[in-house]
């Protein structure tokens, strides 16, 4: 290949990273073999960086599992014009990795309490419980008993050694994820006074953003969940519904009367406004649930909100002006929501959201002080199959190499790349025949593989069947992909969940390691002293 053989070896091997470079030609065997080469070179000279992180920025893609990730990357590489599977997302350049286990003590499959638990404190612990030990009792509604089994977050640990912390979120601000940072509760879903049972003590999640006390309270706090914070006697200023509280507090004044240079700030003109040199605690509430996706931010958002790229460099700024440094954890959380709607487009694009927000604080921190770690709560049953070719469309209908048209299955219709094992957009077994598609014939079950005997759809009744699907179709915005299991949402899923980490310790993520280690890492890097639990 002429252009690339003008390259240097390194400058092939970043090529094939980034996939911004294309030709209709492919590299020859010595431009691949020398880039591979020159990538071992390179990690040979990785030096750890055994000094001690002034600030740590947590990545969470919620739901952003190992299939997701390389999903979006493909995707992400054919919007910049290749053919995606030799490009590379921002935090996938890092140069360090692991795999964490996401199992919680009772959950083979988790859900984001026990995991995000189990990332900021150190210890997993049961199902829905947010930042306590596994001895209370799901849905246990005194405080006492709660504030006796509480689990201290590293959030918690460095606004108590002098840090500024925030938090920033696509999801509420309350929902499971970012609330583990701050609250302490044995139900998730106790987001709002309304939320809890009567009679119960604990505070709601909200109450607890706003009431954490320690040195000065909570300096960054960016996403949805308006509603959880305004009493039901006010009316949300973008949609005009009434607010959840019934308590009557106004959580947002509160923030405003409880911090010196405090602002709150609900749409993107107000947050475009804020001078992060004249502002010291920043709410930012831009939806009375969770955001929109990034797909539908722009043109769907009445009164206009943030990106997380936006956000996450305004909290930043905020943020970098204590010189003990700083805790920030940023999340992703629509990722995992797009995935549990079986909808891959909006999950991809929401992925390459927090890849562009990881991006940005690469570029506005320095990696010899700053620990950058990016990873997933848990995975979905999201699956990428088939034998399409090289540079097929990831959201598109199979089709193998030197194909003219898509694959087929065994009714003879093309069928997509991307497919879910569960969720809402079951259609029927492929093996049963699908109204108007072509004459059904039985196949000759000799040309079968071996063990596939027993889906001879011979066997099966006609009830229902797979759609006859054309590309246009399948790679639709809304579109759903196929399931095996008909449910009335996705699910999570078992398998482990990648690390990436770049700076001050980060070369502590290894192998294959349990969930709560990353706490353990985060502590270590900040060098706080360890206490038992």
């Amino acid at each position: 290949m002429q252009l690339l053989k003008k390259f240097s070896v390194a400058t092939i091997s970043s090529v094939l990273a980034t996939g911004i470079v294309q030709s209709a030609e492919e590299p020859a065997p010595e431009d691949w073999f020398n880039a591979g080469r020159q990538t071992v070179i390179d990690a040979g000279h990785l030096n750890p960086n055994e000094k001690h992180a002034k600030n740590i920025i947590l990545f969470v893609g919620d739901g952003m599992g190992v299939s997701t990730v390389t999903a979006a990357r493909i995707y992400d590489g054919q919007q910049k014009g290749g053919h995606g599977e030799e490009n590379s997302l921002s935090f996938e350049k890092l140069p360090y990795l692991a795999l964490s286990k996401t199992y919680s003590v009772d959950q083979q499959t988790p859900d984001s309490a026990p995991t995000m638990t189990a990332m900021v404190t150190g210890v997993k612990t049961i199902g829905d419980s947010l930042s306590v030990n596994q001895f209370v009792a799901h849905s246990e509604p005194d405080a006492n008993i709660v504030n006796a089994n509480k689990l201290t977050t590293i959030l918690e640990r460095a606004k108590s050694d002098g840090m500024s912390v925030g938090i920033v979120s696509t999801a509420r601000i309350t929902h499971a994820t970012p609330a583990a940072t701050y609250a302490h509760t044995t139900n998730r879903d106790w987001e709002g006074d309304s939320d809890l049972p009567a009679g119960a003590t604990v505070p709601d999640i909200a109450a607890q953003l706003i009431d954490f006390n320690i040195n000065g309270g909570i300096d960054v706090a960016l996403g949805g969940g308006r509603t959880r914070f305004i009493p039901k006697t006010a009316t949300d200023p973008e949609y005009g519904i009434a607010g959840k509280r019934k308590d009557g507090r106004d959580l947002t004044a509160d923030w405003i009367n409880k911090h010196n240079n405090a602002r709150y700030v609900w749409n993107k003109e107000q947050f475009d406004a804020i001078d992060p040199n004249a502002t010291d605690h920043l709410l930012g509430l831009f939806e009375p649930s969770h955001v929109h996706y990034e797909a539908d931010r722009i043109a769907h958002d009445k009164a206009g909100e943030p990106s997380l790229t936006e956000m996450t460099r305004k909290a930043i700024d905020i943020l970098k002006k204590n010189k003990n440094g700083y805790f920030l954890m940023v999340e992703g959380g629509r990722i995992d929501h797009a995935h549990h709607s079986g909808n891959a487009y909006r999950a991809l694009t929401d992925t390459q959201q927090l890849a562009a927000a990881v991006q940005a604080a690469m570029e506005k921190t320095n990696t010899k002080e700053t620990l950058i770690i990016v990873t997933a709560d848990h995975s979905h049953v999201f699956t990428i199959g088939g034998y399409p070719q090289r540079g097929n469309p990831i959201l598109g209908l199979t089709q193998g190499v030197g194909a003219s048209s898509p694959d087929l299955d065994m009714l003879g219709l093309p069928y997509t790349t991307l497919n879910y094992a569960n969720g809402t957009g079951y259609t029927g077994a492929s093996n049963l025949q699908p109204a108007g598609s072509k004459t059904f014939t039985t196949p000759n079950t000799a040309s079968w593989p071996s063990g596939s005997e027993g889906h001879n759809p011979a066997s099966f009744s006609p009830a229902f069947g797979r759609p006859l699907l054309v590309n246009p179709q399948v790679q639709a915005p809304d579109y759903l992909q196929e399931t095996i299991i008909p449910l009335g949402a996705e699910t999570h899923a078992a398998e482990d969940v990648a690390i990436f980490a770049g700076g001050p310790k980060a070369h502590l993520f290894h192998g294959v390691m349990e969930q709560n280690v990353i706490y353990h890492v985060m502590a270590e890097a900040l060098g706080l002293a360890e206490q038992r639990r």
